[in-house]
This record gives structure tokens, sequence and C-alpha cells, in this order.
């Protein structure tokens, strides 16, 4: 008997042991979501009209590009978490070349936009809000520059369903709580009061949920751009030419003249010249090998080649092995994603800066299995700083004596609080409590974006994480175009990250990373989340879940992931919470309990996948398997 009980105990915990390392098996099916499944082609993005702006490109015959280009144009003009005066940034897989394309439309810090400027203000970083937290439009050039190369149809096609929905749509929930939280803000700003508070002087001032939302200004704006596409067409040029004169239009005419001036009605620094010299830049993308699998992301003026670094430092462990989401696997992830985002803050930054970052070095296997070594598998290390990659590629580290003061910087805690100016919002006060703070920090670090995934029969695939604009931004003047807050992401002093530090004409080091993998040279998956730092460290976990732990890719959108805060946010007062973790509200209590262990403090969410959008390519039944997560509002149509 008590043999018969021992070996039924010894099953059970077998048993238990396997349910631990392959959720994926028994998740089959059981999904909240369905997976969605295409044959011709496939259209996900933040908000159910925005993929379905997508669906109707599809279906008048346009690539995976013009589909894409139709919703950024709708989620911008929904103001999904952006706004038309963002900014956009792109990987397009070209089935012709086979090559993969990066797209870079980020906007720049405008003329006078230096650090003394910001540090005279008072302020320690550029603010989270208003007219200095701008940095020039890049999502009209992103989308015109990207249909001019890659798409199909005119831009008046592409358009249309953004042109419809400035004219008016049913707005929703998410955003008119969003308008009504913010309205403190809003009401500062002349234009974008005018826009959102349709119900000023009211107890309740943003629009009703379902109410009609108009932006007359925007619609007028993107109507420009169709006239001067129509006009050019008219004149005999070509199709590119005409995007090309639309994207002129938007630069350097009229509707640049009214940004401008919009622009410093408010108080902010843009001038004409800002908007003429800045371009939109078609890039090689970086790339590294997992397993076979080539990953490639934008180079680094975004943060996607952390997530590179990362899979490079995780070639040297078991994680299968581990089990998912086990205590030593969830260990290992965190300090490889802190190992790689420290070296983030302090070498990434605009690469057409000099001097020239070190980003073969950072993506060197040789540099990564150097920082492998320091991954302690006992316990966390909250005083991870970042590496030293250039012997890696044979150079000297010219800013060798600030790596070696880096951790110096006080870390920022709970009760931090920015100085006050004009161009911040009255802060959390030292007296607050904790919980106050803990959620304004946590704001800040998930600051968000949306993001776009498309793909066609042709072969064309694109991943977007457009962003910027969000609300609540300052509109410039009558063009309806809300105004990016990415400045926030410089920083003032270089020795908080030397090649990132503000200056007129430079880009800041983004969060936003779209995401294409290729397996025998062919599309293989293409994925991307919101989510602001959070980004990278959720599509690592997604990928791994595909590939080290079999989850079909609707499964892998919605798996509990986990989150570090130890590196420096990108947003805010650009706060580190060494060894804090998020974790999903149904992660086990003996996992709990090992992580503390280790040394983590842990807070939880119900959901911890953020919302990932992803498209998964079925080579051998020639269709494509789509995964829009649980998360949010995303959603999915295909044919």
């Amino acid at each position: 008997m008590r043999l018969h009980r021992t070996k039924w105990c010894f099953s059970l915990l077998l048993s238990a042991m396997l349910l631990l390392s392959f959720p994926c098996r028994l998740s089959a099916q059981r999904t909240q979501k369905p997976p969605l499944h295409g044959r011709h082609w496939m259209a996900i993005t933040g908000k159910p009209l925005a993929a379905t702006a997508g669906a109707m490109i599809f279906q008048q015959g346009g690539n995976a590009v013009d589909a894409a280009c139709a919703m950024i144009a709708a989620t911008a003009t929904m103001w999904d978490t952006l706004s038309w005066g963002g900014e956009t940034q792109a990987l397009i897989y070209n089935p012709h070349t086979g090559k993969v394309i990066g797209i870079d439309a980020l906007g720049v810090a405008p003329t006078g936009a230096t650090a003394a400027f910001y540090k005279a203000k008072g302020l320690k970083y550029p603010p989270e809000y208003g007219p200095l937290a701008a940095v020039t439009p890049g999502t009209p050039g992103g989308i015109l520059v990207m249909l001019a190369e890659y798409g199909k149809l005119s831009l008046k096609d592409v358009l249309a369903p953004a042109i419809q929905m400035a004219d008016g749509y049913p707005i929703e929930a998410q955003l008119v709580n969003t308008i009504e939280h913010e309205k403190r803000w809003l009401k500062q700003w002349r234009y974008a009061r005018e826009v959102m508070l349709t119900h000023l002087g009211q107890k309740r001032e943003a629009p009703e949920a379902g109410e009609i939302f108009r932006q007359p200004d925007l619609a007028a704006t993107l109507r420009k751009l169709v006239e001067a596409e129509q006009a050019a067409l008219a004149a005999g040029k070509s199709r590119k030419e005409a995007i090309y004169a639309a994207y002129d239009r938007f630069y350097k005419g009229d509707i640049a003249r009214e940004l401008v001036r919009g622009v410093r009605e408010e108080g902010g620094l843009f001038t004409a010249e800002d908007l003429a010299h800045w371009q939109v830049r078609i890039e090689e993308p970086v790339k590294t090998t997992y397993k076979g699998i080539e990953v490639y992301k934008l180079t680094h003026w975004t943060q996607g080649p952390a997530m590179l670094q990362a899979l490079n430092i995780l070639e040297h462990f078991d994680l299968k092995g581990m089990g998912y989401n086990s205590a030593r696997y969830i260990n290992t992830i965190y300090q490889a994603m802190n190992l790689a985002f420290a070296d983030r803050d302090f070498y990434y930054g605009d690469p057409y800066f000099p001097p020239a970052e070190p980003i073969q070095g950072l993506l060197s296997k040789d540099y990564a299995r150097a920082r492998a070594k320091l991954l302690n598998q006992e316990r966390n290390d909250p005083s991870v700083a970042p590496g030293d990659p250039y012997p890696f590629q044979g150079e000297t580290n010219p800013y060798r004596a600030l790596l070696e003061k880096w951790n110096t910087r006080p870390i920022a805690t709970p009760t931090s609080t920015p100085r006050p100016t004009q161009d911040t919002p009255p802060p959390v006060s030292q007296n607050a409590p904790r919980g106050a703070a803990d959620e304004d920090f946590k704001r800040a670090f998930y600051a968000g974006t949306t993001s776009v995934e498309a793909a066609d029969e042709e072969g064309w695939v694109v991943s977007v994480t457009p962003s910027g604009g969000w609300v609540p931004a300052v509109i410039a003047g009558r063009t309806g175009v809300g105004l990016s807050q990415r400045a926030q992401s410089f920083v003032t002093d270089a020795a908080e990250g030397p090649f990132n530090v503000i200056e007129p004409g430079k880009r800041p080091r983004v969060t936003l990373t779209p995401t294409l993998a290729l397996k025998d040279g062919k599309p293989f998956l293409c994925f991307s989340v919101q989510g602001g730092d959070s980004q990278d460290q959720n599509l690592l976990q997604f990928f791994l879940n595909i590939v080290e732990f079999g989850m079909s890719v609707q499964e892998a959108t919605e798996a509990p992931n986990i989150n570090s805060f130890q590196m420096r946010s990108s947003f805010g007062e650009h706060e580190s919470r060494p060894g804090r973790i998020l974790l999903a509200e149904s992660m086990p209590p003996w996992v709990r309990e090992e992580l503390r262990r280790m040394g983590y403090e842990l807070t939880f969410e119900e959901r911890t996948s953020g919302p990932i959008n992803a498209i998964q390519f079925d080579r051998a039944h020639g269709t494509m398997w789509g995964g829009s997560s649980n998360h949010g509002e995303d959603y999915g149509i295909a044919w």
C-alpha cells in the first residue's frame, strides 16, 4: 500500500512538472481569442476599425504595404496612442529581393532644443507633455515614403478610410476615458481643447462613447495631401513622383507653414527649416540568428537591438530544460534582459550623429558570451552595468570614464518628484501614498503606441510600431496634427547615456521596435507590441514561447510574461527599480516564493503579455496564422 502511494505521489509530482514545462500542450484550443487564418492576406492592428481599413485596402487590390499605410493612417486618426504628428518605424520584407528593409520615420529635436535650454527651465529632462516635448512629425513622411517606394495603390485610395474617419467616426470608450482623464492638460492648448473637449464646461467634458467624433482640420490636411498627389498626376507625373509631391506639401508647403505657426503659438520651437530638412531614411536593419532563425530589428536609434543582444546571451542556456516560467527560467530571462538593456541605456542613440555607436560589438556573439558569464543563476544582481563592446570590434571606448561611473547615479525612489515648471503637471506629493507614485512610474514605463502587422500572398510582409502624439497632445494650429512627446526619451547629461543627449536635428533613442524573423530565408514571424520599455521584453518572450516551447502564435500572444523594471525608463523621470518584477496573478505560489528568495520584489497583474500582434507563416500549407493578444482592443482580419 505504501509503495503504491509513493508511486502515486511520484506520478502526481511528475505530472505537475510536465504541466509547468509544457503549458502549450495543455492550452491548445483554450485561448481567449481564436487564431486568425488567412490564405490571401492578413491585417492586424490596435483597433478593430483600423484593421477594417487595412482589409478595405486589400479588397481593392493593395499589397501589404498599402494596407499597413492605411492602418497607420487610421490608428493615427483614432488617436490609438498616437496621432499624425508622431513617428513611424517599420520593417518590410520585399519578396522580389528577399531582403528586409528598415524605415526610419522618427522626427528630430527642433532648433533650440539643447540640454542647456531645458536645464535653464529647471528641467532634468525634456517634459513628458506639451510643446517642448515634441520632435518634428514623422508619421506622414513614413506613410508617404513606404507607399511611394513599395506600395501599389494611390495615396487617394490609401487615405480614404482615414479621411472618412476624420470627417466623423463613433469614438470608443477607451479614448474618451483617456481624454477625460487628461483634460487638465488639454485645456492648456487652444487647438487640442477645441478638438478633444466637445462638451467643454459640462461635468464630463470629453466626448461620449459612441458619439460621432469629428476632426475637420485634420480632414482638410489629409485632403490637401491627396490634392497634391492628384494635381501632380494630372500634370503627367508618375505615381511615385505624385506621392512625393504630397510629401513636399506637408513638409515644405502650406501645411508646414501652419504647423510651424501653430506650434510656436503654443510655445514650441519648430522652424520651417526643421521640417524642410528632415527626411525619412530607408535603412538596412540589424539581425542575429537564434537556433537557425534570423531575427531582424531596426538599428540602435530604437531599443530593438536589445532583444537581439538578449537572444545572443540566452543561447548559452538550456531554456527549454528549465521549464516555461519556472523560477530558474524567469531569473535567467530577467537578468539577460537587464544586461542587454544596460547596454541600451548607455550606448544606443542616433546613428547619424557622431561618434558612431558600437553596434557591431554589441551584437557580437563573442561579446554575448562574455556577458552571459555575468549572469547570476542564484539570485538577481541589482548592480548590472553596461559592458564594453568596443574591444569586440577592435576599438577603444571613448566613454570609458563615464562607463566606470555608471552605477554612481542614484536610483530614483517612488517618492522622487520632478521640479515643477510651466511644462510639467503638478507632481506627486513627497508625502503621497507609495501607490500613487508607483502608478505614475508604471504609466510612464508603459507609455504606449500601437502596432501594425500585414502580409499578403505575393509575399510582402510589414511590421510597424507607429507612435507619438498620444493624448494629451498639443495640436498644431489648424492642421489637426497632434504633436509627438518623444523628446522626453532624450537625456541632458552625458553620464546618463552619452549617445542620447538632446541636440537640434538629432533623433531620440526610442522604445519602438517592430520585428521580423526569417527561417530558411523566408518569412517565419512578423510581430510587434505596444508598451514603452516593456516592448522588447514581451517580444523576446513571445519569440521564445514559439521557438523553445512550441506554442501557437495565438497562445504565445496570450501567455503570461514577466517584466523587469531594472532598466532606466525611457520616459518621465527615467527611473529604475532594480529587482522589481511584474508577474501574472496566475503565477504559482512556489515560483513566487523562490523568486522572493532570489531577491525579487514581486508585483502582479491579471495579464502581463502586452497587446502583442503577430503573423506566423505556415510554409507547409501556404497559409498564414494570426495572433492578437487578449490584453487590449487589438484586432485582426484575414482572408
